[in-house]
């Protein structure tokens, strides 16, 4: 049966792919665009589903909250990146150099969130917490996709 880290890894292998994908861009173009959006409805749809079905039940035990009050602030940091990123032209080299550090956050928080804060939610979750979170991750996070594509 699948876990809510089996889920979980599924976007971040995506998120990890699309960010280095968008590193590898050059200009104004459709690719990159595509990219960017694809990278930016991925990352929002995920922090939502994360949020709800994995950082939510950790803040219940009072092991939990600084790990999850951890994550939320860098979830806010990736979401202050691509906001800088919409508010800059495309075309400008200064967007790649901050398309290059929104790659390094992503990879940075899910590095940490595999290593770290699995490992830590992997005593706070009990073993049916782990597999009924999973499906209800997954549905949220797909409803997040549609719902935010359709914007």
């Amino acid at each position: 049966m699948i876990t809510i880290y089996d889920a979980l890894r599924e976007s971040h292998d995506r998120q990890r792919q699309l960010a280095d994908a968008l590193t590898h861009t050059q200009g104004d173009t459709n690719e990159r665009s595509q990219i960017f959006q694809q990278l930016k409805l991925e990352l929002a749809a995920h922090a939502t589903a994360e949020e709800r079905y994995f950082y939510i039940p950790l803040m219940m035990s009072d092991d939990g909250i600084d790990l999850s009050r951890h994550a939320l602030a860098e979830h806010h940091e990736l979401d202050e990146l691509v906001e800088t990123l919409e508010d800059t032209e495309m075309s400008s080299p200064v967007w790649l150099v901050y398309a290059k550090k929104l790659a390094d956050e992503v990879h940075h928080h899910l590095k940490e969130e595999e290593h770290k804060f699995f490992q830590m939610s992997g005593k706070i979750l009990t073993d049916l917490q782990k597999q009924q979170l999973a499906p209800a991750y997954q549905k949220d996070f797909q409803a997040q996709k549609q719902r935010l594509a359709a914007e």
